[in-house]
């Protein structure tokens, strides 16, 4: 299926010289969501024990990739949005940090975990998710993407975590 196509490019969003990717296209062509839930799903079965959506995007996928797969669905947010004991990184952006938490019960010991989101872009949030996961004592499998923006290098920060999209745009 020629996912792609169904992607769109938001020139100037959310600031100029951003071409943001938007998936809501995609999720809403119910035969192209199923595609990529059924690919994650043949890569991921029988090898995780959960999956790790990261708000809010990674919600949208990882939910049903975790029902297919049979495990459940771990959530990482915003800093302030979980209400019970949570493990917390802080991290880098372009324009200051920002901060995600996980349950510090949300993945057991040696767990073996799925990280899920739409889109690799330089990988500072993916790295605070891969961070959050080895807090709880589980491990990452792999972290795996819609989108991956593979000129930004994202994949690269993540190591040795390694990572697998669906899509990916070299410039």
């Amino acid at each position: 299926m020629d996912i792609r196509s169904l992607i769109r490019t938001v020139p100037d969003f959310p600031k100029p010289g951003i071409d943001f990717k938007d998936i809501t296209p995609l999720v809403e062509n119910g035969p192209a969501l199923r595609w990529i839930v059924e690919r994650f799903a043949e890569r991921y079965r029988g090898q995780v024990d959960a999956v790790v959506g990261i708000e809010s995007r990674g919600f949208i996928v990882g939910a049903p990739v975790a029902c297919a797969l049979g495990v459940g669905l771990s959530v990482i947010r915003k800093a302030g949005k979980l209400p019970h004991d949570t493990h917390t990184v802080t991290y880098e952006l372009e324009y200051g940090t920002d901060t995600l938490e996980i349950h510090t019960d949300a993945l057991h010991d040696g767990a073996r975990a799925l990280i899920i989101d739409d889109l690799l872009a330089t990988g500072g949030t993916a790295r605070a998710a891969v961070e959050l996961v080895a807090k709880t004592g589980a491990e990452v499998v792999e972290a795996a993407f819609i989108i991956e923006l593979g000129f930004l290098g994202g994949a690269q920060r993540l190591e040795p975590a390694s990572t697998f999209s669906l899509v990916t745009y070299d410039s």
